[in-house]
């Protein structure tokens, strides 16, 4: 591999059908969202390969990293280096000994598991659903749905990639005013999320306060992502599962599901 990565976009050819082509339609030059197999090396090993789209693949190793608890904090993370073909990508992360040691620990585990569970998991603790409690922000309890809308309707003009595609999830970033602040892209929500979390960690933005919005369901894995760095509040477009919900119970985060003006629901009330 080089350091040559994809684009986000691929190139194809289409025939379009509509009022204006008649029948037998017209062919035209388009887009597609790119989806690549992305490796995510640390030390040396490679702990997991996602699909992904290929851009702001630091932000998105970073994220992964610190929502799945494979590191404490940005600090842990010593060097990223980015590899790359036409067809595949790897993020190698160095990080710190003692999460190393716990990652290879993980991986122990997991390989000496025979049950047939989910993913190979083979009960609910090991799945990993009970969440940290997150810190009570005055600002979530008193949180209209006006403001949440906001954040949510800003949404479409960032999605740059969902534009030229439309086969793209977005997860972004806004203040409590609902004012949206960053907007991250990719193939898969949970990519998204995880991009948004590496973009606020490398800008040492962890702690500021706001709240997340999402342009897909509030599954568990992104519930659990958010309450891992201690973030007050989620928002989607759809609406959530039931495991998201008793996970957002547990942690206290405020969910919010189907967002769509002039509608929204907020799910479970503020810790």
């Amino acid at each position: 591999m080089t350091e040559q990565i994809p684009e986000p976009l691929a190139p194809c050819r289409v025939w379009s059908f509509s009022a204006q082509t008649g029948p037998t339609g017209a062919a035209r030059d388009d887009v597609v969202a790119a989806e690549v197999p992305v490796a995510l090396v640390f030390n040396g090993i490679s702990h997991a390969v996602m699909m992904a789209t290929p851009a702001d693949l630091h932000e998105f190793a970073l994220g992964f990293a610190l929502s799945e608890g494979l590191v404490d904090s940005p600090a842990d993370v010593y060097g990223v280096e980015l590899l790359g073909s036409p067809a595949a990508c790897e993020v190698h992360l160095d990080i710190a000994s003692r999460c190393f040691a716990r990652l290879k620990e993980r991986r122990r585990a997991l390989a000496g598991r025979t049950g047939c569970g989910i993913c190979g998991i083979d009960s609910l603790e090991a799945l990993d659903i009970v969440p940290e409690a997150i810190t009570p922000r005055a600002w979530v309890a008193s949180m209209p749905a006006a403001t949440v809308l906001r954040a949510i309707d800003a949404m479409p003009a960032w999605q740059t990639l969902n534009a030229e595609a439309g086969a793209v999830h977005a997860a972004g970033w806004a203040a409590p005013d609902g004012t949206l602040r960053d907007v991250l892209e990719d193939v898969g929500r949970h990519n998204a999320l995880d991009k948004l979390l590496g973009r606020l960690a490398l800008q040492g933005r962890l702690k500021e306060d706001g709240f997340v919005v999402m342009s897909s369901r509030a599954s568990y894995e992104l519930v659990r992502k958010c309450a891992r760095l201690d973030i007050p509040m989620l928002a989607t477009i759809s609406a959530p599962t039931s495991l998201a919900l008793e996970i957002a119970t547990r942690a206290g985060l405020q969910l919010w599901g189907l967002c769509r003006s002039p509608r929204a629901t907020r799910y479970v009330p503020a810790a």
